[in-house]
Order: structure tokens, then sequence, then C-alpha cells
């Protein structure tokens, strides 16, 4: 593998010696017709081959440039269908030692563990100079984007988050679109997420950890809690330690077409609401380790180019927006995932999940009016090989969806959400009443460029999370 991180693969291998070991050099013309050389292919390892993990690499090798060298997951009881679907790929527990025993063997790395891993799993491939697809969202914590989208610039390495809906035909139709509604005002997004336990106590009791899995790999960098099997295989998702809860599984895909449209990055306000749990009269119940059942988040953005701001607002766990006033009662708002409605000065637009199926509101319009015509770039051959093709064609030249120049402030935006979320169940040291109970409970300030809230330095708390012994995160 070359040294030099900007270097396609492809480059290297027809300016090497004949004599390196490494490679076997075969002209596709020897191959026939329909067979790719091994030099345009893409050795790809796999950091999470279970669940999502499974999906993504055999995501991947519907490519014939895409070659899965390896993988590593902590849990192999959720292996199987990986392990039969490439046989021949090496089998880890840590990716640590996966990266260091194929560093010179592999070009690419996909990560699909859980949220707490993203970042430590993502980092270590770039500085050895490895492409990298990083599911959704890109990471835990505010920080830990900021970091990942400045090592892929310093690292030189083709990225893509895993919001496939970002290589959509819904999205790049909903921009083409939105110019009829004129400028926008606000935007309402909502998921039926969670559809797994959420706002629950922590788990207890004492369980055996099962032989196959590494429960100290799967803690990563969070603190060190007992094994307990309500976390796994999915689970996760629900607690602050390892997950980012339905805003962070959702508005990656949701929220997509609103920082593709809108020349906006980051808010400079954020509040937020919650569900209350009451498990007596009078005493609400506290689950700090869980994720709510339901919320509602309200973000400001300043325009880009000096208009005026726009909210948008984010709903969840059953909760809506109002249901537009040109939408008939029988017809779909959003679909079963959820959907966006953007609110302009010349009318509506709303879309499914991913921006899928954008229309006009009223509907009928269209029908009636004169829609511009197909002018952005489709991409047919879909996210995941999307990313294998842009990496063949190196870092500079080849082009992908949601590279995280693009992904890092888009997933900021969407963790200051579960800032305020998290902001919101501070209590007051210092009570005497209801009334000031809670101290974060009120509209948060940010201040993007340095990472901060200025008005409640409690909320900071959650911008970088604190890691436990042994593991780093530095450029």
């Amino acid at each position: 593998m070359s040294k030099k991180r900007n270097y396609p693969r492809r480059n290297f291998i027809r300016d090497a010696s004949v004599g390196l070991a490494a490679f076997s050099i075969v002209p596709r013309h020897v191959l026939g017709k329909g067979h790719v050389a091994p030099s345009d292919k893409l050795n790809i390892a796999g950091i999470g081959a279970g669940g999502k993990g499974t999906s993504d690499l055999a995501e991947f090798a519907k490519s014939p440039r895409a070659n899965i060298v390896a993988f590593a997951d902590v849990d192999h009881r959720q292996i199987a269908t990986s392990v039969k679907n490439f046989p021949k790929a090496a089998i880890y527990k840590d990716f640590r030692e996966m990266l260091a025993k194929h560093r010179d063997t592999i070009d690419a790395v996909s990560v699909s563990t859980p949220d707490n891993t993203h970042a430590v799993a993502a980092l270590a491939a770039m500085q050895l100079g490895k492409h990298v697809y990083l599911q959704k969202p890109m990471t835990h914590d505010i920080y830990e984007a900021r970091i990942l989208t400045q090592a892929a610039k310093k690292y030189k390495v083709v990225t893509q988050m895993g919001n496939q809906g970002g290589s959509g035909d819904g999205v790049r139709r909903t921009q083409e679109l939105i110019g009829l509604i004129g400028e926008v005002t606000a935007v309402q997004c909502w998921t039926n997420r969670p559809v797994w336990p959420q706002g629950l106590p922590t788990p207890s009791g004492k369980h055996d950890t099962p032989s196959q899995l590494d429960w100290d790999l799967w803690i990563g960098p969070a603190k060190m809690i007992d094994f307990n099997p309500a976390y796994l295989p999915f689970n996760w998702r629900g607690w602050w330690d390892f997950g980012t809860g339905s805003l962070g599984d959702m508005a990656c895909h949701i929220m997509d077409p609103v920082f593709r449209c809108l020349p906006i990055d980051y808010p400079t306000e954020v509040e937020a609401s919650v569900a209350t749990v009451w498990r007596e009269m009078w005493n609400d119940t506290q689950n700090p380790d869980s994720c709510p059942p339901s919320s509602i988040i309200h973000l400001t953005y300043p325009r880009k180019d000096n208009g005026k701001n726009i909210r948008v607002s984010w709903y969840d766990g059953g909760l809506l927006p109002m249901r537009p006033a040109e939408l008939l009662p029988e017809e779909a708002f959003g679909n079963w995932d959820g959907g966006v409605l953007f609110e302009g000065t010349k009318g509506k637009l709303l879309a499914d999940c991913y921006g899928a199926n954008p229309r006009l509101l009223p509907t009928k319009l269209m029908a009636t009016t004169n829609l511009p015509k197909e002018s952005l770039a489709r991409v047919p051959e879909g996210h995941y090989v999307q990313w294998v093709n842009a990496c063949i064609d190196g870092y500079g030249k080849g082009k992908t969806s949601s590279p995280f120049e693009f992904a890092g402030p888009f997933t900021e935006s969407i963790l200051i959400g579960n800032l305020a979320l998290r902001s919101y169940f501070i209590k007051n040291p210092k009570l005497k009443g209801w009334d000031d109970k809670y101290l974060g409970r009120k509209k948060l300030l940010w201040d993007a460029a340095n990472m901060r809230i200025t008005n409640f330095d409690d909320a900071n708390q959650y911008v970088r999370r604190e890691y436990r012994e042994g593991w780093s995160l530095t450029l």
C-alpha cells in the first residue's frame, strides 16, 4: 500500500515494481469481459460484521470492484451471515489488531459499530491512510464529529457517512423543487422512532458474559459497567453511554434534504422539551442513563446568504407537527418512518424519510405546475458502490454524497439537539421548589466556532465526553 495517502491505489499498482509480492497484476483483457483485474479492486476491512455490519459488507460486495479482506466484531454470536458471505475473510474481535495486521493489504475500512465506538475506529483507520465508510450518526458526541472532519482532510482519505438516502433520487428532486416555494422560513421534521425501549430505569442485576462476546471491547471508550443483555444486540440505541436515541438514529436520514437544500451549517440556538414519566403522584421519574421516550427540539439557523433565520423543528416518539392545511385529510403526512415539511414564502414542500417522494402542497400542484427538469446528477450505483468507486479513483478525484466535510457539520447540528435533551434534566442543587427544579429548560445559545453553550455552562459536559483509560482521540 502506498505511503502517499492521496495516491489512488490503481496508480500505485500501475507504477509499482512488478516484483512486489503483495499484488498480482493481471491485465483485464486476460481475464475476459465482465471480470475485474485485482489491480482495480478495493480491499475492504469491516469493523462490525453483525447487525448493520452484515448488510453493509454485503452492499459493498455488490460491486465487482470490492474485495472483503477481513472483518472484526466484538460479538461473534452475530457474525454467522458475514462468515458465510465471505469465507476467505480473516476474522477478529479487536479492530485494532485487524488494522495492525492488515495495514499493508487493505485500502479502506467500513465502520458499523454502536455509536460510541464510531470515532475511535474511524480515526484509527484514517491515521493509516485508509478510506472510511462510517455508519450514521457519524459520531457519538459533537467534539468527535469536529475531529473526524479535520482528520479526513488531514489524512486525505475518501469518506462517506452511511445515510444512504443522501445518494437517493428523492433528495435530489427535493433540491430541484425547493425554489418553487420561495424563501424557506421553517422546516418540520419527524420520525416514529424509537421502536426500541427508551425512558427506562438503568438495567441492573448480575449476568454472565457470553464467551463469544468481548464485553470490554464492546464498551469501548465509555465508562465500564457490568454486562447486561438489555443492551445487546440492538437496544443500545436507547442508552446515552452507547447510542444517540431517536435523533441520532433518524435525523441523518430525515434532515439530510434540509442541509442539502438550505444555506445553513451550524445553529445558534437550541431548545427542547421531553415527555415526563411519573412513577407516582407529584414524583417525576428520572432515568438519566436512558434517552427519552419522546421529545421536541427546535434549532435556529442563520442563513449563510444573510437572509432571515430558519427554524428547524424535530419531533419523535409519536409526536407530530400540525398537518398543513394544504394537505387533504386522507393524504399521507410523510411515511411510516417520518418526513420533512419545508415552509416557504410561496408555498410548502413535503417529502418522506430519505427525502423520498417530494411533492408540492396542495399535491394537485404537482400536475398543474411547470416543474423544473432534472438538473442534478443521480447516483444509480447507490451510496455504497459510489464510495467504492470513489476510493479507487482516489482522494480529490472520487466524489461521494456524504463526505465528512458535509457530514461532520451536519452531525454536529444533530448532536446539539441531544445536548439540549440531556440538559433538560439537569437539576438545581439548591432546589427550593418546582419552579427552579431544573436549570437547563431554556433556550441554549451555541457558539459553533468554540463548540460551547454560552449561557449554561453545565450543558457543555455533553459536547465532549470523557473517555475511559486506554482510549483517546488525537489527530
